[in-house]
């Protein structure tokens, strides 16, 4: 049903064709969202390179090309289910029943545009093509069925309908040269019938209730000779010869066999809608061992029936779909040959220009051939891009060793590949080695030196010996969350293996030299903290005069006047300013009280010192303003202290 049925001819250019691709392939596996919301069909066009989905949910079909990119989508064919290419892959024809007359419509593969229609009394639903007829399951009633047939080569012929009262519901067909065996899928037992359809009427020649029941899709091998069936309950799919229908073996899968297909050389692919098992079952020709396996994630299912071979059997494509419904189509590359799985061992860790040992094992569900050759890669600081190292040959039991001698430090990759042959698929692994590298000597200057705000500061990096990278980056972060890491300078050192860069100190800064490293010496980064100071200075109004007197310029209030403190500070938010007051008594100052105060957003801080100054006749004072560092409300400069105000009071 979704098989190309070939002639003799073709069939045996196709395996020849097929034998002479030793090769691995040049594509990868993929997996392409599609614009549907069911799956009735997969077919493939090898002579255009084109897969065509039907959707009967959307009523469409959806083309892609072989690499599973939409190019085009066909509309307005309602309940589309079934797909059938012709012999000579230049039209494909599709089953269309619900939303309007019942018909096998035509569509022109080279354009993928629909060029024809054959309207029927009855709903088709299964399509198959053999002896120059289009045959078709179709129900023409309630627990009815039959098969029927359109002669391609007498274009406007009224189909003929073979009711049979054995079927219940339209059956499954599919045909390989003059052999067509029927299936009514979901009916349990199992109900087949095998026909011969030469004189181009179907004549019955073997009926048989299978056991189990509920199947999802049938297919004939190349040669017409068994029949292959995909149905839920069994652990395998099983064979039945075409002839009398008895068994004749299974291929081993799972429960919940849901899509089989056949490739034109014999290859097949057994699917199951299993969560955690694998989903697709491969087995090469002849062979009742699978060869390969895929496995989807758990949220993904194989979508029934959605199972179709290139004619070359060079990919295997694939209908998925998630627990969001959402679909997918998988191009399967290379689906005959053998996974090769290679391991690489190496040292967690080695010393640099030390010889080493790699170890490892390829091997695969198929035996490798005697002697097998494996190209070895050493990615490390010198070879960014890899580097080749000598082949490397397995023994017979697929061990292999090679020992190395890393010129570089670092991390150093070892990547063993083996390139794949007609049997098996390419692979490869590998393994990274921490190797040594010297420290190297980094300085930056200045470190826990506290400087005046606004000072313009030189800081010196200085890197010692190296392999062969001499440049150093310098960063500056200031204090406070504000203020970003930012670099401020990075070249090559001088032939002293020095940089400087000269810095405008408004707060504490962190600044750091930085070393990326090279092959032979690590990174390293080390960092000098140095100070900043606030600026502040404080004025003094609303004394009646100044003098200079005691050692100090002194400023003189009435004992009915209130001083008057301004503070011009450094701005920053939620700082605050200690202002701080002394007593001078019998040569000693003393301590007299001190209180932070809010600076505005403007810088200022203005405190008017209130009071009964008539007790502070006589006495001298000072005060002085200061940023303490925490204590004013943040850390991002070095505590200050302004210079003190001499202060007394008179009559």
């Amino acid at each position: 049903m979704r098989k190309r049925t070939l002639t003799a001819a073709t069939t045996l250019a196709v395996l020849i064709s097929s034998a002479a691709l030793t090769a691995t392939p040049a594509f990868a596996d993929t997996t392409t969202a599609l614009p549907v919301k069911s799956v009735g069909d997969v077919v493939v066009d090898g002579e255009h390179q084109r897969v065509f989905i039907s959707d009967p949910d959307n009523g469409k079909i959806v083309v892609t090309d072989y690499n599973g990119q939409v190019i085009k989508q066909l509309t307005s064919l309602q309940g589309v289910t079934d797909l059938e290419l012709s012999a000579d892959s230049d039209t494909l024809y599709a089953a269309v029943y619900a939303g309007g007359p019942p018909a096998v419509v035509e569509i022109a593969t080279a354009s993928a545009t629909q060029v024809g229609h054959v309207d029927l009394p009855y709903s088709p639903k299964y399509l198959a093509e053999a002896n120059g007829k289009l045959w078709f399951g179709y129900a023409p009633g309630a627990n009815q069925g039959g098969i029927g047939s359109i002669d391609l080569a007498a274009a406007g012929q009224p189909a003929s309908f073979f009711p049979d009262e054995d079927w219940t519901a339209a059956p499954m067909v599919d045909a390989a040269g003059n052999t067509l065996v029927a299936g009514q899928p979901g009916r349990s037992p199992q109900h087949l019938a095998a026909y011969d359809v030469s004189s181009g009427t179907p004549t019955r020649t073997a009926l048989r209730d299978a056991d189990g029941g509920g199947m999802k899709e049938l297919t004939l091998t190349p040669d017409g000779n068994d029949v292959v069936l995909a149905s839920p309950g069994p652990n395998h799919h099983t064979v039945y010869r075409t002839s009398d229908l008895a068994p004749d073996g299974e291929y081993p899968s799972d429960n919940y066999a849901n899509a089989v297909d056949i490739a034109p050389d014999g290859s097949v692919a057994a699917g199951i809608d299993g969560p955690y098992e694998p989903d697709i079952y491969v087995f090469k020709p002849g062979a009742h061992t699978s060869v390969r396996e895929y496995d989807f994630r758990t949220t993904d299912r194989l979508a029934d029936g959605a199972l179709a071979w290139a004619p070359d059997a060079s990919r295997l494509f694939a209908v998925s779909y998630n627990s969001d419904g959402a679909y997918s189509l998988r191009v399967l590359a290379g689906p005959t040959k053998a996974v090769t799985t290679v391991t690489v061992s190496a040292p967690s860790s080695a010393a640099r220009a030390k010889k080493l040992t790699v170890t490892g094992k390829v091997t695969s569900k198929v035996a490798l051939p005697a002697g097998v050759k494996l190209a070895v890669t050493r990615t490390d600081l010198d070879s960014p891009n890899g580097k080749s190292l000598a082949t490397v040959t397995a023994k017979a039991d697929g061990t292999y060793s090679f020992t190395d001698t890393p010129p570089a430090g670092g991390k150093v990759k070892y990547t063993v590949r083996y390139a794949g042959d007609a049997d098996h698929a390419a692979g490869s692994a590998a393994d990274t080695v921490d190797v040594s590298r010297a420290k190297p000597s980094l300085s930056v200057s200045n470190n826990g030196k506290v400087y005046a705000y606004g000072a313009d500061v030189k800081f010196t990096a200085h890197l010692g010996s190296t392999y062969k990278n001499r440049t150093v980056e310098i960063w500056a972060d200031p204090f406070g969350s504000d203020k970003p890491n930012k670099l401020v300078k990075k070249g090559t050192v001088n032939s002293s293996g020095n940089l400087s860069v000269t810095l405008d100190l408004k707060r504490d800064t962190k600044v750091t030299a930085k070393f990326a490293g090279d092959a032979r010496y690590q990174p390293r980064s080390v960092s000098s903290t140095v100070g900043a100071k606030v600026k502040v200075s404080t004025s003094v109004s609303r004394q009646y005069k100044t003098k200079s007197t005691w050692g100090h310029t002194y400023y003189f209030f009435h004992k009915s006047k209130n001083p008057l403190f301004t503070t011009t500070m450094t701005y920053y938010p939620g700082r605050q300013q200690r202002l701080q007051f002394e007593v001078y008594y019998q040569g000693t100052w003393y301590d007299g009280g001190s209180q932070y105060f809010p600076v505005g957003s403007d810088g200022v801080s203005r405190v008017e010192l209130g009071g009964d100054h008539g007790q502070d006749v006589g006495w001298r004072f000072r005060a002085r303003s200061s940023y303490l560092n925490s204590s004013s409300g943040d850390t991002v400069n070095s505590t200050t202290h302004g210079a003190w105000k001499y202060f007394t009071f008179t009559s």
